[in-house]
């Protein structure tokens, strides 16, 4: 298997968990009446998991790690802002829904991040067959809201 086969695999599971974790922690919240509990537990788990993986690593993996220019850590703010919201919202707006929404969100701001090369991603830039494929996901996302 090709390295550019791994990745896509590994992110294609990892999108198909991104809604599994919705509905199970949305189904969390609604259990425990607590959202934001629910989310707690969530990191915790998450921490634990992460720390594991961590040890496995070994210790030079996280050496320096602090040194790292701060705005780098506004990436654990966002995860818990989706956590957040997403524990809040799919209960009452639908997990679908919830999360055709982030997709839409995503797609958006990977473009912008891909074309500047910001926060020193590859730059890719935003040619009209690369917007024409967004602007149709985009679409696909749009047309699977309508009932």
């Amino acid at each position: 298997m090709s390295h550019t086969s791994f990745y896509a695999l590994t992110m294609l599971t990892a999108g198909i968990g991104i809604p599994v974790l919705a509905a199970l922690n949305a189904a969390l919240g609604v259990r425990l009446g607590s959202p934001v509990a629910a989310a707690a537990i969530l990191f915790v788990v998450a921490l634990l998991a992460t720390l594991a993986v961590l040890a496995l690593s070994g210790p030079r993996a996280v050496m320096g790690a602090w040194a790292a220019p701060k705005h780098l850590f506004l990436a654990g703010t966002l995860v818990a802002f989706y956590v957040l919201t997403i524990t809040f919202i799919a209960p009452k707006f639908g997990v679908g829904n919830a999360v055709f929404f982030v997709l839409l969100g995503q797609l958006i701001s990977a473009a912008i991040i891909d074309h500047f090369g910001l926060f020193g991603a590859q730059v890719s830039p935003l040619s009209i067959t690369r917007a024409c494929g967004i602007g149709i996901m985009a679409a696909g996302v749009f047309v699977t809201q309508q009932v």
